[in-house]
């Protein structure tokens, strides 16, 4: 087990967004976290990475409570993420947005950086290195130097989680990842997520593509409420009779 929250409530006002959540995420599995619009899938999201700060509960990392800790804190220990809204630098290249994302990572000094020392011109290298390793791996080597405005709405989507991978992450937490993705685009997002997971990262998927999640997850949790209404393989939660009621009747199918 890699990650596990324990009791993960958080109350907006007189509204629970996440309510008693305990689930675990383990290192070999996909892990898909499906639920409709407002059922605190997000939220979720936030509390794991420090965004939010839970009224009662846990969040366990490899064996470590991180319940409490800054974005960036937790970020250094291994947990990337990305966002329901591409939040990219437009103006920059793709190759300087993958660069920051590994700033995480560094550890040069003000001293280091203001004086130009050794030690920041070789971390700088290595930076520089790891940003070209990340576009190799993503393909997107030929786009290196296009403005991220300037991209399609996919290759924005692939770079968001570029930046994310350029952490190093141990666990990638993805948020609507094939949001606005044709049918062409969400295959090949299912092929990226699944040479990422092939790299030995452990991947916390949220969508509303149940094409998407159906294929490409060994495990599928079920949110509704703010609540866990179930857990299981893809196979029993596209039978189960209340996860059809939370959508609508909706066919959970594969692709």
């Amino acid at each position: 087990m890699l990650i596990e929250t324990v009791d993960l409530t958080l109350h907006f006002g007189g509204l629970a967004a996440v309510s008693g959540i305990s689930l675990c995420v383990h290192s070999d599995k996909i892990t898909g976290l499906i639920g409709p619009n407002g059922s605190g899938k997000t939220t979720f999201f936030n509390l794991i990475t420090g965004f939010y700060k839970p009224i009662r509960g846990s969040v366990i990392y490899k064996g470590q409570d991180i319940t409490g800790l800054k974005p960036h804190q937790i970020a250094k220990l291994g947990i990337s993420r990305t966002f329901q809204k591409t939040s990219l630098f437009p103006e920059l290249t793709v190759m300087k947005n993958i660069v920051i994302g590994h700033h995480i990572r560094t550890r040069s000094e003000i001293f280091s950086a203001l004086f130009n020392t050794a030690s920041k011109r070789s971390e700088e290298r290595h930076t520089n290195e790891m940003a070209f390793s990340v576009m190799e791996f993503m393909n997107m080597v030929d786009k290196k130097d296009f403005l991220a405005k300037n991209l399609s709405y996919g290759d924005q989507r692939r770079l968001e989680i570029a930046i994310a991978m350029a952490a190093d992450p141990e666990l990638l937490l993805l948020d609507e990842p094939a949001a606005g993705m044709n049918p062409e685009e969400a295959r090949r997002l299912v092929e990226l997520i699944s040479r990422i997971h092939e790299k030995g990262i452990a991947i916390l998927l949220v969508d509303h593509n149940m094409k998407v999640v159906m294929n490409i997850c060994e495990h599928i949790v079920v949110f509704n409420f703010g609540e866990k209404l179930t857990e299981g393989l893809p196979t029993e939660i596209s039978k189960n009779t209340e996860v059809m009621k939370v959508y609508l009747g909706e066919e959970l199918e594969y692709v």
